[in-house]
């Protein structure tokens, strides 16, 4: 996947925002405020996604893609080289974990202005 495919991606789910916070060169994508996704602009595609502790672990003791994730806690997320990812699904696979994770986590007033039955 490339930056676009991975950008429309991530705002074909409900909820999902996008902007740049951190600067030109990181692209932020949020369901209800909170991030799931961030992706750098400049260098190697690189994708920081949201995971539990568990899968953070399991995904860097599997896939030679997935490493400590990059200025974010390395205990809930994870950052995924795609340049080295040959396998589409699971790159959206992971996404899809990462945004539900933060809609699983919003808390009940955010669900409620949202929408979002729980």
């Amino acid at each position: 996947m490339n930056i676009e495919e991975i950008r429309l991606y991530c705002l074909a789910k409900p909820y999902t925002t996008e902007s740049m916070p951190f600067g030109d060169d990181t692209l932020v994508f949020k369901a209800g405020g909170k991030m799931f996704l961030l992706a750098n602009l400049e260098g190697p595609l690189r994708l920081n996604i949201k995971a539990s502790p568990e899968n953070v672990i399991g995904y860097q003791e599997r896939y030679p893609e997935a490493i400590p994730a990059y200025h974010m806690s390395k205990v809930h997320w994870v950052s995924i080289d795609v340049e080295l990812c040959n396998d589409t699904h699971r790159l959206r696979s992971w996404i899809d974990d990462s945004y539900q994770l933060i809609i699983d986590s919003l808390p009940r007033k955010t669900k409620q202005e949202l929408g979002i039955s729980s």
